[in-house]
Formats: C-alpha cells, structure tokens, sequence
C-alpha cells in the first residue's frame, strides 16, 4: 500500500509539471505578439516624446507615420546601408560588435512646429542596469531639439530622475559640436554655467548614473560623427 501510494505521488507530480510547463509556454506563445507589438509602441512612443509629442497607447502609431517621415541605417563612415530596418536595430546587441560592424539608425521626422530634425537612439549603462533614450538634433546636425530618456531600475528620486521633464528639458538648445570638434554633452555635478552650450546640471544624489549618461551620449553619439559633419545645414 505504502509502495503504491508512493507510485501514486510520483506520477501525479510528474503529470501536474508537464501539464503547467505546457500551459505555461502556451500562454507565453500566445502572449508574444502582443508583448511585441506593445514594445513597438513604447518605442515609438519615446521617439516622439523626444520631439516634444505626447502621445498615448491609442495614438502613437497614428503620430508615429504622421511624423517619422523615414528611416535608415548608417556604418561607422557615416555611409547608408542597404537592406536593414533601422527600427528592428537592438542598440544593445550592436555595442557587442566591433564599431566597424555595428549598424547606426537614423530616423528623419519632422517635428509639430515644421522644423526638420534628425532622431539618434542611445544607450547606455547607469548605476543599477541599462540606461536608454533618443536624441533629437536640429537640421544643423548639432544642435538638440528634445531628449527622452528612461532606465530598468535607477533609484526613485535619485538616478531614476533622468526621465523627468525637468532634467530632459535642460539638453534642449545644447550642442554636441564646437565648430567642427565633437565635444558632447557634460553632466556635470555642482550645475553647469548658465551659458555653457556643452552641459547640464547632474541629478542631485544621482552622480554615478549621470556620468553613466554622460559617458552614453558621448559614446553613442560620436558614432555618427562623419555622418553630422557631412549633412549639416
């Protein structure tokens, strides 16, 4: 009796795992599509945010194809490449490759005001996990026109403060050049000079995930440097 009431255990654990196992990767085969496509909006999303459109999750691909006029894929010379979507790009992959091997999207968009601009993703490493945005540059290819940026797990109220208006807002009008020098953008502690083109306050309690940021938009932004000299306008 013993024996079979053992039997019995055994079997009924082995069928509950495989009948959870199956139910669960059921449900993860089912849920994919929709955890993509809510990807693709949360990253359309944040390319408009970073021309100064709201948007919400019924909306963002109306205004995504109203205002994204194009896209492209730059190598390391700043020469376009053919025959890879720029929005399928994973900036997290392509930092692993050498830079000569590494795709750079560009996205062309036209902003609310008319104003032609140019849309460069960027990501990075902050104090906890990966920090992340994009970079809106005006026709001059120096100048910023709006940034959003966001994070996986940055301290509340202290590193996690980098996807908030008043932080992001500091960046617009601040420029990646001086004269034909790339300089970047510092994020300096103690506050930047009122009329210092090249920097912004750091977060306050936040220093090691703003030099993660400076050290992105430098890193990330650079890449694209033969490609900005050469389209100014």
């Amino acid at each position: 009796m013993k024996n079979f009431s053992n039997k019995y255990i055994f079997l009924f654990s082995a069928v509950m795992v495989i009948v959870v196992a199956t139910l669960l990767s059921l449900a993860a085969t089912l849920l994919q599509p929709r955890q993509e496509k809510n990807l693709e909006i949360e990253k359309k999303k944040s390319m408009l945010e970073s021309i100064n459109i709201p948007a919400t999750a019924k909306n963002t691909e109306e205004l995504y194809d109203k205002y994204i006029k194009e896209s492209f894929v730059l190598n390391a010379k700043g020469e376009t490449v053919t025959g890879v979507d720029a929005f399928s790009v994973v900036l997290r992959n392509e930092q692993k490759k050498n830079l000569e091997k590494q795709y750079l999207p560009v996205f062309s968009a036209t902003s609310v005001d008319g104003e032609k601009v140019i849309i460069l993703p960027v990501e990075g490493k902050g104090l906890w996990g990966p920090i992340f945005g994009y970079v809106a540059l005006k026709a001059d290819m120096n100048t910023i026109y709006g940034v959003t940026f966001d994070h996986k797990g940055e301290t509340p109220g202290l590193g996690a403060e980098i996807n908030t208006s008043l932080f992001e807002h500091q960046f617009l009008g601040k420029k990646f050049f001086d004269n034909d020098k790339f300089v970047s953008i510092g994020v300096i502690k103690g506050g930047a000079k009122e009329e210092d083109l090249h920097g912004v306050d750091a977060i306050s309690g936040g220093t090691i995930t703003s030099k993660g940021l400076e050290k992105m938009l430098f890193d990330c932004i650079t890449k694209y440097n033969e490609y900005l000299i050469k389209n100014r306008q």
